[in-house]
């Protein structure tokens, strides 16, 4: 970020505040590794995380057995440890309700007692893009330990911390509430939709007009009956990548069940000026071929005169004098329509369903006389202009609700939410105060000796832990002795493991198996590659 600081704040590296901690799995094969939920070690993965709401977790759909954990590179970390997931996707964050382990999905950060977790979480959720942007991977991104430790947090005094963290768990519980809501717009407005047409093709929007004056009764009869011909299929020819005379719709075209002119594509084909093909304006298209959800949905034509064509999965029909078109496409898109295709479309598992021809002309409607129609067709059209300007305006208002959480995680990141007193105490203290505190730590760690005979044991504090002794690079292969070779001299053990990114238990492990294969020479007080490594 590159905005200046507001005054009292600092910026360093998270991973030089938190302790950066990976996860692991246990063999999945084997059930004693778990137990059952509510009475093992709580544990985490991105799937547990997807479409969760709460800001503090407590445990995932599953737990680990005190086995489980000790055989995989997962690590009980403490209550308030912000979780952030790092692959498969990069982003999802958690922050710790109890005692918790992850599986290898997780950056995790522990924090010192004077960093306010919320604080974290909610600037976690800023730094996404950052994070995504140096994940490394090919077939999916990952982000390592030492890329997640480098993302930089701007720290703000710790009370200040506080504040912003209130401030934005109201702000934010109102911002996904009003979401919330536009959410569930469509559903009711696709409710709307379905009322209308069925109240236009069963008599009841037009009840009151026929209660004044004397009308026909409605007649039952069929599609084919309507139409002026049989629906004839389209043409699917390749498309190409430059203009030419002629375009052909695709199926985006006619999806909405209103023609959008901006779904066509180039075909390099001529056209005889007196082919079916090209369309009129009039012409009802209908999905001879879809999902279930879109098979027969129908459009009006409403385009230039043969300036399009009609690609093969689509029908094209048009009325004859018993029916007015407009009232045609209502019959067409009623529910009861719809699902009389739906129930007599046909296709083999895995292919897209299709209805025919003989399957649109044999669909029963009830036809009333012309006059009532063209009422219908009046009332409907009043009624579906105002479902569609409600749309649109749901649309802008969705799109200015989704940009609101990141104006607000900006602006206070910015130190603009809440007000600042320059009687807390600066970052920058706090800070040196925190780096004192891990820097006795890991003096008095790296005072301890080894006893002859053992490897040196290397601090949990200092090691961003992102590998699995599980992971395919790391599992029967000389991955300690990589490391060494990379390095060029020999080697202390709490040096080498710093560099492994394998969590302790890993790390002795697949070390011990090094030096037994000679990947690795032990020389007790330093190691170096073995006569194996190559």
């Amino acid at each position: 970020m590159t905005t200046a600081l507001p005054e009292g704040w600092d910026v360093a590296p998270i991973g030089s505040v938190a302790r950066v901690v990976g996860g692991g799995t246990p063999p999945s094969h084997d059930p004693d590794n778990f137990a059952p939920v509510g009475h093992g070690i709580p544990w985490v993965t991105p799937a547990d995380l997807s479409g969760y709401r709460g800001q503090f977790i407590s445990r995932g759909a599953r737990d680990l057995s005190e086995a489980g954990l000790a055989r995989c590179g997962a690590t009980l970390m403490p209550k308030g440890t912000v979780l952030f997931s790092s692959r498969a996707p990069i982003g999802y964050v958690a922050i710790a309700a109890n005692e918790i382990s992850t599986n290898q999905g997780f950056k995790s950060f522990v924090l010192p007692a004077e960093i306010d977790p919320r604080f974290v979480y909610w600037q976690l959720k800023h730094l996404k893009p950052e994070a995504e942007a140096i994940a490394t991977g090919t077939t999916f991104k990952e982000l390592s330990g030492a890329a997640a430790a480098t993302l930089p947090l701007r720290i703000a005094p710790a009370a200040e911390q506080t504040r912003i963290a209130d401030q934005l768990d109201t702000l934010l519980a109102r911002i996904q509430a009003c979401q919330d809501r536009l959410e569930a717009i469509p559903a009711l407005l696709k409710r709307f939709r379905k009322a209308v047409l069925g109240a236009a093709s069963d008599g009841s929007l037009t009840a009151d007009w026929r209660d004044e004056r004397e009308t026909s009764a409605w007649i039952p009869t069929s599609i084919g009956d309507l139409l002026d011909g049989k629906p004839r299929n389209g043409y699917s020819p390749r498309a190409v990548d430059y203009e030419t005379s002629v375009r052909s719709l695709t199926l985006s075209a006619t999806t909405s069940g209103r023609f959008l002119s901006q779904h066509t594509k180039f075909i390099d084909e001529s056209v005889p000026p007196d082919s079916h093909l090209w369309l009129e304006p009039g012409d009802i298209l209908i999905q001879r071929a879809n999902t279930l959800e879109y098979v027969g949905v129908s459009a009006i034509f409403d385009g230039p005169s043969q300036t399009f064509i009609y690609p093969d999965l689509m029908m094209k029909c048009r009325a004859n004098n018993r029916v007015d078109g407009r009232f045609l496409y209502l019959l067409l898109s009623t529910e009861s329509t719809r699902r009389y295709f739906r129930d007599h479309a046909t296709g083999t598992a895995g292919n897209m369903p299709k209805i025919n021809q003989q399957t649109v002309m044999s669909a029963p409607v009830h036809l009333p006389p012309m006059d009532e129609q063209l009422e219908i067709v009046r009332r409907a059209d009043r009624l579906l202009r105002a479902l569609s300007q409600v749309e649109q305006r749901h649309t802008v208002a969705a799109e200015h609700t989704r940009r609101l959480a990141p104006l607000a995680l900006a602006k206070a990141f910015r130190g603009e939410l809440v007000p600042q007193d320059p009687r807390d105490e600066p970052a920058s203290v706090l800070l040196a105060r925190i780096a004192t505190q891990r820097n006795a730590r890991t003096d008095t760690a790296s005072s301890r000796t080894p006893r002859r005979g053992r490897l040196p044991r290397a601090p949990k504090e200092t090691a961003a832990m992102t590998k699995s002794r599980q992971d395919d690079d790391v599992m029967g292969q000389p991955y300690l002795a990589e490391h060494l070779r990379r390095i060029g001299t020999p080697t202390s053990a709490d040096a080498l493991f710093k560099v492994s990114e394998l969590p302790v238990a890993d790390f002795y492990k697949q070390l011990a198996w090094e030096v037994e294969q000679g990947h690795v020479t032990d020389n007790q007080t330093t190691l170096e590659p073995g006569h194996a490594a190559g």
